[in-house]
């Protein structure tokens, strides 16, 4: 199974990923944890200790790995030629960082010139191993996207069996979450679904269905507001740990169980 979650920043789409990360390692399965907005805080919500996450180099800023894979000098010229096809099928081994039962976490880092792709050395290394993780591994991979999906190309899309979009009630969060289908929508993506979180009523949860709607999108669960979750981050604690029988997080594991049996 393949999962991207992406949403407006603030509306919790990290503790939603690093939760059923945690949530599925629990259950036995592998799972790879990439992490793909630039705010780089997948670390935290997984549970990985805070001195490993002070000595991680994102792969986009790893200019050893890039010129070794693609042979050419980050800081060179681009005009030149340069493989299109570095060899991937390592890196997730050598250089995931293996975090609370057994959950590896990939950090890619900032991509620039998302969809239309600048060819430059660090896009074409990173758009080939998204290829090979989304594509030809075999374990759960669960990806926290930003709202643009800068990483993901037509190349990579196909390889997503759901984009989880993760809204709170809120015009803006509501707008975003429309931006992001019609991205994923053009680069080939098809299961969407959309998930509410912080939800305090159910005037919250009524105001969401009826926006969502609109926009020909369905609310598939509410996640509800929980204080315990807004502790475990100002303590930077993973909230699974701060407080794993919370409602949000029991809420989290619920959508973990429905996304099982959606057997993509």
């Amino acid at each position: 199974m393949k999962i991207a979650i992406a949403g407006k920043g603030g509306t919790g789409k990290t503790t939603l990923a690093g939760t059923l990360a945690r949530t599925f390692a629990q259950k036995g399965y592998k799972v790879l944890a990439i992490d793909a907005d630039p705010a780089m805080n997948l670390a935290y919500s997984l549970g990985i200790e805070k001195d490993a996450i002070a000595k991680i180099v994102p792969l986009y800023e790893n200019k050893e790995l890039i010129e070794e894979r693609t042979g050419i000098k980050v800081d060179g010229m681009f005009g030149v030629a340069f493989s299109l096809t570095p060899k991937v099928n390592d890196i997730a081994d050598k250089f995931g960082i293996k975090g609370p039962d057994g959950v590896i976490l990939l950090i890619m880092g900032t991509v620039k010139s998302g969809g239309i792709g600048c060819m430059c050395p660090a896009n074409a290394l990173l758009r080939a191993l998204l290829r090979h993780l989304l594509i030809e591994r075999d374990e759960i991979v669960i990806m926290d996207m930003e709202a643009g999906l800068e990483h993901l190309g037509r190349g990579t899309a196909k390889g997503v069996d759901a984009l989880l979009i993760v809204v709170e009630p809120g015009i803006q969060s509501i707008e975003t979450a429309v931006r992001i289908k019609k991205l994923g929508e053009e680069i080939g993506i098809s299961n969407f679904i959309t998930i509410g979180n912080k939800i305090k009523s159910l005037k919250d949860e009524v105001f969401l269905k009826e926006k969502l709607s609109k926009a020909n999108l369905n609310l598939f669960y509410s996640i509800p507001y929980d204080e315990k979750i807004v502790e475990a981050d100002m303590l930077r604690i993973a909230p699974i740990d701060y407080a794993k029988n919370s409602k949000a997080i029991e809420a989290i594991k619920i959508i973990g169980d429905f996304l099982i049996k959606l057997n993509f």
